[in-house]
């Protein structure tokens, strides 16, 4: 058995994996595809899904992008806040419009912050309430009282009278009964529909109840169009809907119907292959609905987080947002990057200035290392190092595993590698957007092509940009550690990505150079 050790030709602070990658494993033969007529539907009779055109989809009213959705209970919360700020017994008017200006804000971002302007399947004010109390007294008590503390008039507390209870509490009440009134109106929209065209992968039972579910009960807003899976399942009732492909059909299917939307359920497919279109749903800028496994195993993606559950007739779903709905995260992980790695270029220039001169007059001429590697989507890119040890040939770099103990190196190789300042020029890397200071750490085409096929799961390691360190090297997986193990840590790090979580690996990581064991 071959020890496969995550240790590239030219040091690196990853390593990791036990045993040579088996064969790539045979698929299992597709049985072929069928397709039933369709059922009506017991409500709300609709144009039968095998006679709508490819290509073609419904104009569902009421059920915009996330974006506008959010836009109408923010603006209700708003509203509500002002009429609270301003209520008799809250104090002057014009004090309750300047509280307001500052308060709005506040409170708009805590309740996105909680999840209460994300889209959702069951819509009921009452749910909504607890989170809408907790943030909301607790933004008006913050600001109030730092007001008071900062003796600024227009923010502080109107003396007596209880003005802070009778602003909370108008403001609740307002805020419960409009979003009532909204998720009414929005129901009702929803069922003179015709709802959004959707998806269901997997046409076993769960995915069949689900699409009688959606036909029964227009005001979730949805309208099945026919199920994918690997197999027809072998059933004595017809299905009431088309199996149209197979998983990997997901993208051309989603196309031709005009589908938005996917119900990821239970079919005859695996969790890694559940995990596969997930991330295709992500690519492909669709909204994925994914009813958790029993085993509670990764869906493939992060799903949105949120103090509020979400279900579908009685089916917990999870919704995975798509890619266009979840620009913030991308632009706060982006800012830390560039604002970190830059300002760090620029502090630790003299020492890398340094050590450049010790690897020029160590080695002669070529003193950063320059190597292909596989990113964010798949996508290959140049990655910089200093030079620890000159390869034979340029198919040694792209092929060997490890040189931990290989006799070329020299003292200042070792030192780079033993103190992982041979990473060091990687923070131009991230400046240009190319790896993240935190994420999977990045390998070359050759060994992502064997793993990928020896290990599933590895190839979602992909979804979020590579990285200088990341939750696998910090939990102690380098030297002879698992590749599937550390697969597992890097897939759990981006479905719960946070930026919190980002710092606290960077300072575990700085802590761990304290005590350098090389790479």
């Amino acid at each position: 058995m071959t020890t496969y050790h995550d240790q590239d030709l030219h040091g690196g602070m990853q390593r990791g994996a036990v045993a040579a990658p088996p064969e790539a494993r045979p698929a299992a033969p597709v049985p072929a595809l069928t397709t039933t007529t369709l059922n009506t539907g017991r409500r709300g009779r609709r144009p039968d899904t095998a006679d709508r055109r490819p290509g073609s989809r419904p104009a569902a009213r009421g059920s915009g992008g996330g974006l506008r959705q959010a836009l109408a209970p923010a603006l209700v919360d708003a509203l509500a806040l002002v009429a609270g700020l301003i209520a008799p017994g809250a104090g002057s008017l014009h004090g309750g419009l300047l509280r307001a200006a500052v308060l709005v804000p506040v409170v708009l971002a805590a309740n996105a912050a909680g999840g209460l302007y994300r889209p959702r399947l069951s819509l009921s004010a009452l749910d909504e309430t607890p989170q809408l109390a907790i943030r909301g007294a607790a933004c008006l008590a913050v600001v109030l009282a730092l007001g008071q503390s900062l003796r600024c008039g227009f923010l502080s507390v109107p003396a007596a009278r209880g003005a802070f209870l009778v602003s909370f509490t108008v403001y609740l009440v307002t805020a419960v009964c409009g979003r009532s009134v909204l998720y009414g109106l929005r129901r009702a929209m929803r069922r003179r529909g015709p709802g959004r065209p959707v998806l269901i992968l997997g046409a076993g039972r769960v995915g069949r109840r689900i699409a009688g579910a959606l036909r029964e009960h227009p005001e979730y807003g949805l309208w099945p169009v026919g199920f994918l899976d690997a197999a027809v399942p072998r059933t004595s009732e017809p299905l009431a809907l088309p199996v149209l492909g197979t998983p990997a059909d997901l993208g051309r299917v989603a196309v031709d119907f005009g589908v938005r939307d996917v119900v990821v359920a239970f079919g005859s497919f695996g969790e890694y292959e559940t995990a596969e279109a997930v991330e295709t749903c992500r690519r492909l800028n669709l909204t994925a609905q994914v009813v958790p496994w029993p085993s509670g195993a990764r869906t493939g993606a992060a799903p949105e987080g949120g103090a509020r559950g979400d279900h579908l007739w009685g089916f917990p779903v999870r919704r995975c947002a798509a890619e266009r709905e979840r620009p913030g995260a991308r632009f706060v992980k982006r800012f830390i990057d560039v604002a970190v790695a830059g300002g760090a270029l620029l502090l630790l220039s003299p020492l890398l200035a340094a050590f450049a001169v010790a690897v020029r007059l160590d080695g002669g001429p070529g003193v950063i290392f320059r190597q292909k590697r596989i990113g964010h989507g798949g996508r290959a890119f140049t990655m910089l190092k200093f030079r620890s040890l000159r390869p034979a040939t340029e198919g040694e770099s792209e092929t060997r595993w490890s040189i931990a103990h290989d006799d070329r190196l020299s003292k200042v190789g070792n030192l780079l590698r033993k103190t992982s300042i041979d990473e060091l020029p990687q923070l131009w890397n991230v400046v240009k957007g190319e790896m993240s200071l935190v994420g999977p750490r990045p390998e070359r085409p050759h060994f992502v092509e064997r793993f990928s096929r020896a290990y599933p799961g590895y190839g979602q390691r992909h979804r979020m940009p590579t990285g200088l360190t990341g939750l696998a090297q910090i939990n102690g997986l380098r030297g002879d550690t698992s590749i599937e193990d550390r697969a597992r840590f890097d897939n759990y790090y981006i479905e719960h990505w946070s930026p919190w979580q980002d710092v606290a690996i960077a300072l575990r990581t700085v802590a761990g150079l304290i005590r350098p064991g090389g790479s």
